[in-house]
């Protein structure tokens, strides 16, 4: 079928919960995307931060076919080897001791406030259970997520949220302290703003959280589901502001476009969490764990951070120069590693349009931002070409 058959059919079958493209992928390799006419895309979207190894690479292809060929699902009541690897692999990078397995960014968010609510439950008594987010947060799309989330926008027609939580502006210490009262268990930030317009924190904002945490015996949880897994030019984002959480969450890119999540913790929290009190069937399945451990092993063995950090600075570098060319459309350029804002004067969904008119897949945050966050193979073929469409589009507005 062609591109035309494929919408209508999506039409009549698929519920309208995105306001999707007229693009109807059939294949991807590396940085691009092939549609069912066979017009090929750059993309700089990944899959929203999944793709961080490209489409389709080799490793994880390799690894998803073999794992397939031999044992796809088991129950979690048994012991699942490509788990216990990946869960050991994941704690040897980071700060925790034990990981928790399910199949999202949401439900891994949704294991983090459980923990955190049992763990404060049997510590300090049923009094505390309050968690403090951050406004124009992004935590998931369940009802426990979206209460969570400080966009209103999110939350809107789902009236009555969940009790127990309390939003304060993202990178105000004071406002955070403030918030504080004997119901509070914990603070759930992300380190980086992503779908709050890749908004990043200031120097010592995270380092003051970890010191508040602390202070009042309070868990930290990071949501490191978009910016996590090496998207920053580090394995993890908070490692640029020089703490650890308690808690962080991952999911996203953790298999190379497979879908898991995963809760790491420290031995001390992760006792609270004891048969039956919480699971997930499809959790950490030998298919996808096989999956998450290629991509980890890749991440870390072939260069990927070292590399996402260069071609980080040169994009950034490249893009504050168009910002200099272009002072109207272009207010502001930040990012670190291939996590990167484009801040607009203008909305910016005409830009993604025309990007996509011309073989380049963009996303807009928050009305005025573009986000980038492509590849982490991306390389400067693949930015300049990237940058040559861009300007091509941002000086068609300039005219216009």
């Amino acid at each position: 079928m062609n591109s035309a058959q494929w919408i209508e059919k999506s039409d009549k079958y698929i519920m309208r919960t995105y306001g999707r493209f007229p693009l109807v992928p059939v294949k991807g390799e590396g940085c691009y995307l092939w549609d069912a006419e066979g017009k090929r895309y750059l993309d700089f979207l990944a899959g929203v931060a999944v793709n961080n190894l490209g489409h389709c690479h080799p490793a994880v292809v390799a690894a998803l076919c073999k794992q397939a060929s031999e044992l796809i699902h088991c129950s979690n009541y048994y012991q699942i080897p490509q788990q216990i690897e990946l869960a050991e692999l994941l704690c040897s990078v980071s700060f925790a001791n034990k990981a928790f397995f399910c199949n999202s960014g949401a439900e891994a968010n949704e294991a983090a406030i459980k923990l955190a609510r049992k763990y404060s439950r049997e510590k300090f008594g049923p009094d505390r259970y309050e968690i403090i987010t951050a406004l124009a947060s992004f935590h998931g799309r369940t009802m426990a997520t979206v209460s969570a989330t400080g966009q209103e926008k999110v939350q809107k027609f789902f009236d009555p949220l969940l009790h127990g939580f309390r939003h304060v502006p993202f990178n105000d210490a004071a406002a955070l302290k403030a918030a504080i009262s004997p119901v509070t268990c914990a603070v759930m930030l992300e380190p980086i703003q992503g779908e709050g317009g890749v908004v990043i924190p200031d120097a010592g904002y995270l380092q003051e959280v970890r010191e508040i945490c602390n202070e009042h015996g309070l868990i930290l949880i990071f949501d490191e589901v978009q910016v996590g897994m090496g998207r920053t030019g580090k394995m993890f984002a908070h490692e640029h502001f020089g703490i650890v959480p308690d808690i962080m969450t991952l999911a996203k890119a953790l298999a190379g476009g497979a879908p898991i999540g995963t809760m790491l913790a420290t031995d001390e929290l992760a006792t609270a969490f004891t048969p039956g009190t919480h699971g997930s069937t499809f959790g950490g399945n030998p298919l996808v764990c096989a999956a998450a451990v290629a991509t980890v092993r890749t991440i870390l063995e072939e260069g990927i951070l070292n590399h996402c950090e260069e071609i980080g600075e040169y994009l950034v570098g490249e893009l504050e120069a168009l910002m200099r060319k272009f002072p109207t459309i272009i207010s502001q350029v930040r990012g670190i590693g291939l996590m990167i804002g484009v801040e607009l004067a203008i909305p910016g969904a005409e830009i993604v349009k025309k990007a996509l008119e011309r073989g380049l897949l963009l996303n807009c945050a928050q009305e005025k931002v573009l986000r980038l966050v492509p590849p982490l193979i991306v390389g400067k073929k693949e930015v300049d070409e990237m940058l040559v469409i861009l300007t091509g589009i941002l000086e068609e507005l300039a005219k216009a």
